[in-house]
């Protein structure tokens, strides 16, 4: 059965490479777009972590997304010093760009941000030594060929680099706060604070603590564990839907070219139905061998699939290195699953059609 599998499909090459080239899509679509929504999140998280604060607090009624927009006085700094198991604040400003790709421009005041995370890892230059000037992590520095003294035009102004830090600390390009405050007309405010506790154990206790401040009772104070476990995947009700539609089309284009390829195949192969028929094939040896050419187009195609997406995820990083794409292992596995399954439910139908056959019209098929 098996050699006459590989004839069937080596007799047809064209079909059969369109068939793999279809699930080899189905399975790159599902790991690279599931792969850069899991890598941004994850890396965004990461880098939020790697601020060093135990508490975060922001605005009221703020989502873990507002991104931009700076409500919040400086001077509260002041407040969240004040409290028993507070021993660091720093007050960030944050806004989006869309200059190719989405980013967080960070404004920071280098003091109060190491008080609180511990000193920047400067792998060239320091820090700033004039209002417009900008320090960036290596990611950047390497996606975009600039190094010390390099101009940055942003915010429709110059900027020099300064120094060039180790990523995974914040955001990828960082101003003085009080300059990007100026630029963004908030003086005086900030987007947010991270606050140091004197002991990461007594993290929940700075919240309480936090709110019991007059005038911070509503504020969106929650510690960075917390904030952890909010962004899991799971979580993130938006993020499973795009990821269930992701999927559905997928499946929806490996069925529709695996049905259309076995079903041609059988009404081209009626005499050959005939053939095993009347030697003594039964339906259910019929149905196999239908079933196992598809299997076997599936599992080619999503070989050549993976290999796609780490070639596409090669060169992607390679363009775009600020671009986390992560390749997961058990996505791999449930791409597997999806695409195994779509090809056999695309399958079914045209294997039996064609145990249905009957032989003697089979044979005298012309």
């Amino acid at each position: 059965m098996n050699k006459m599998i590989v004839a069937n499909l080596v007799h047809r090459p064209i079909r059969s490479i369109i068939s793999i080239v279809a699930v080899a899509i189905e399975v790159t679509l599902i790991l690279l777009i599931v792969g850069l929504s899991l890598g941004m999140l994850h890396d965004s998280t990461a880098r939020q972590v790697g601020v060093g604060g135990d508490v975060a607090v922001r605005p009221p009624n703020s989502s873990l997304f507002s991104f931009s927009g700076s409500p919040m006085l400086v001077k509260y700094a002041g407040l969240l010093l004040k409290q028993p198991h507070v021993v660091a604040a720093t007050p960030v400003i944050t806004q989006m760009i869309s200059s190719g790709t989405l980013e967080l421009i960070w404004g920071i005041d280098i003091p109060s941000f190491e008080s609180v995370g511990g000193p920047m890892h400067f792998l060239q230059g320091g820090p700033f030594q004039d209002p417009y000037d900008i320090i960036v992590d290596d990611f950047y520095a390497a996606g975009h060929k600039v190094g010390i003294g390099s101009k940055i035009n942003l915010f429709n102004h110059e900027f020099r680099v300064s120094g060039i830090v180790a990523n995974g600390r914040g955001g990828r390009r960082f101003l003085p706060l009080k300059t990007m405050q100026f630029l963004t007309g908030s003086e005086e405010k900030a987007s947010m604070f991270y606050v140091k506790a004197d002991n990461p154990a007594n993290a929940d206790m700075v919240v309480e603590e936090i709110k019991t401040i007059p005038g911070m009772e509503s504020y969106n104070t929650m510690t960075t564990r917390e904030y952890m476990s909010m962004l899991a995947p799971d979580k993130i009700p938006a993020l499973s839907t795009f990821l269930t539609i992701v999927i559905s089309i997928s499946v929806i284009i490996g069925f529709i070219v695996i049905f259309q390829s076995m079903y041609t195949a059988v009404m081209e192969r009626t005499r050959e139905i005939g053939i095993l028929k009347s030697l003594g094939a039964s339906k259910a040896y019929i149905v196999r061998v239908i079933v196992r050419e598809t299997l076997a187009l599936a599992i080619a195609g999503i070989i050549v699939g993976i290999g796609f997406t780490l070639a596409a995820r090669a060169g992607l990083h390679a363009r775009i290195p600020t671009l986390p794409i992560e390749f997961s292992l058990a996505w791999a596995l449930r791409a597997t699953a999806i695409a195994i399954g779509g090809a056999v439910l695309g399958s079914i139908y045209p294997a039996f059609k064609a145990a249905q056959k009957d032989p003697i019209d089979a044979l005298a098929y012309e």
